[in-house]
């Protein structure tokens, strides 16, 4: 395989499993399971391009002396290295994995996203011509040969690490989180790690168009119960009770449209009107208040978005 496509290759292949990685962030129906499934067959083969491109460029760069380009080669394979092995660690593990208070799942993100600045300063100022087409005279035998290689890589290493992670006694959502027991208190995270904050529960007032809610208001519209799974980005889920006032009994939703709910951190999340209308405003969970590290005094509760949407202490609902 020729090094311009093999540099292709790799294009599509960071192309690929980056756009599904941020998809994936968002997506928690089971209709998105494809996106999950083809995240994990591109790894593989990412792998296997990853490690031929360092083998065939890093020596020759070192040999002219072109420090500046072999390093930041390096520290890009480092990146997708460290998000391919931390993924698929994740899946033949059989169990939750964490480095401190961090899960293996939520590192495997982090070396995600990182690739994605480290590609972009690589491939400037003149790499971006490698991915032009040029006049070709089609695949040759080996490119066939390497590309089904690669092809046989990915189904290989995906179906043995998930066959790993079964032996082991793992039980994993399509999602890949890993089951926590139903009914439970969730675990206390948040995406960047931040502390709760504090909040006067007294002075707390729910925003909606003109009108500002106390909890008391709030729960005075009419609370009902819903078993719904939290689907966290960090790699775990829980299907558990939610007590709270459903969305479209605090806001008239329009027949087309979105809903923006927003946390007094600043964080926020965009709901269609269908899903604004099988959400719910949740003031407690698993029978018990909902505590204040899980989002209290509200927060959202949507069944068809991961954890990642599910907005903690929310202060404000509008229309987007």
């Amino acid at each position: 395989m020729r090094v311009t496509t093999l540099d292709r290759v790799l294009a599509v292949l960071v192309l690929s499993i980056g756009s599904t990685g941020l998809l994936a962030l968002k997506a928690g129906g089971p209709r998105a399971d494809w996106v999950f499934t083809f995240h994990g067959l591109v790894a593989g083969a990412l792998l296997v391009a990853v490690l031929l491109k360092a083998a065939r460029s890093v020596p020759p760069a070192i040999r002219a002396g072109r420090t500046e380009p072999v390093v930041l080669s390096l520290v890009l394979a480092f990146a997708i290295l460290g998000a391919l092995v931390g993924g698929f660690a994740w899946v033949a593990s059989g169990r939750l994995l964490t480095l401190g208070q961090w899960t293996l799942l939520t590192v495997h993100a982090w070396f995600g996203l990182a690739i994605v600045p480290l590609l972009a300063v690589h491939l400037l100022p003149r790499r971006w011509r490698a991915l032009r087409s040029g006049t070709s005279r089609g695949p040759t035998r080996r490119t066939v040969l390497v590309a089904g290689g690669l092809a046989a890589v990915s189904v290989v290493a995906f179906l043995g690490s998930t066959t790993l992670d079964r032996v082991l006694g793992g039980v994993r959502r399509f999602t890949g989180s890993r089951w926590l027991t139903p009914g439970s208190i969730l675990p206390a995270t948040t995406f960047y790690g931040e502390p709760a904050p504090l909040i006067d529960l007294d002075a707390w007032r729910l925003r909606v168009g003109g009108r500002a809610l106390s909890i008391e208001d709030l729960r005075a519209i009419g609370e009902t119960e819903t078993s719904a799974v939290l689907d966290c980005t960090s790699g775990w889920a829980l299907e558990t009770t939610w007590r709270g006032v459903p969305l479209a009994s605090v806001l008239q939703l329009p027949a087309r449209g979105s809903v923006r709910i927003r946390s007094v951190t600043g964080w926020s999340t965009v709901l269609t009107v269908d899903e604004a209308r099988t959400a719910l405003l949740a003031t407690g969970v698993a029978g018990a208040e909902l505590p204040t590290e899980n989002g209290a005094p509200c927060r959202l509760v949507v069944p068809s978005r991961r954890g990642l949407d599910w907005v903690k202490w929310v202060d404000e609902v509008s229309l987007a």
